[in-house]
């Protein structure tokens, strides 16, 4: 579903993120770990068309992404949950909806169903929810799209751990769904392999080290390890 080849692109002049290469099937979630500032945050932003793309491909579903501006690659099915939300504080929750809804497997309905606190607050703005209301939200929005692929930039940060705890196993419903491809970027390495079934681990904007979840959870010490942590 994604096929990204020797990505390079940063912000502005800098470059973070050099010679990426990646794939992620559909229904396959891979999640991206790595210390803080090694560039995966700027990963998703480049798949997303928010950072500076200098050089490579990025494909999805085969139709190549380049240059397209950041409304045409939602269209052509990526969905995207930012790392600080960004959710429109004026809006209702209902209003969020309306505004991303597209025809496809996620109906408000469904979503309701998948996050019932958000059916009680459907009238209220948000600004009025909590933090892990908020995140429920922006992952709610972004699956109204009917995306191919969504990303997902550090879903459990700031959140209280009964929090994170739910909001996991609701995106473990929505992964085990198997209508999508995700790609997770996760700084509590424990979430990632817990959700995903292939982690790659970043370094200074290049991929360090690649397995499947159960080859690493085999040995923690080498997670570490090659995280640069001991």
């Amino acid at each position: 579903m994604l096929e990204v080849s020797g990505l390079t692109g940063g912000w502005g002049a800098t470059t973070i993120v050099e010679d990426f290469s990646l794939s992620v099937s559909t229904g396959e979630t891979v999640a991206i770990i790595g210390r803080n500032g090694v560039g995966k945050s700027t990963l998703l932003e480049l798949i997303a068309g928010r950072a500076r793309w200098r050089r490579g491909s990025i494909k999805l579903d085969g139709r190549e992404l380049g240059n397209l501006q950041i409304h045409r690659r939602s269209m052509l099915g990526l969905g995207y949950v930012p790392q600080n939300r960004e959710v429109f504080p004026s809006l209702s929750v209902r209003e969020h909806f309306l505004i991303a809804q597209r025809p496809g497997r996620w109906t408000i309905p469904e979503i309701f169903k998948l996050f019932p606190s958000l059916s009680s607050r459907k009238d209220s703005m948000a600004s009025q929810l909590s933090g892990g209301e908020q995140q429920m939200l922006a992952i709610a929005r972004a699956l109204l799209g009917n995306p191919k692929l969504i990303l997902m930039d550090e879903p459990s940060e700031g959140l209280a751990p009964v929090v994170v705890e739910n909001l996991i196993d609701t995106i473990k419903i929505v992964m085990n769904d198997g209508s999508l491809a995700v790609l997770l970027v996760e700084q509590r390495v424990d979430i990632a392999l817990d959700v995903a079934s292939r982690c790659i681990i970043m370094e200074r904007g290049r991929i360090a080290h690649q397995s499947t979840t159960a080859n690493l959870l085999q040995n923690d010490a080498s997670i570490a390890d090659l995280m640069g942590l001991v």
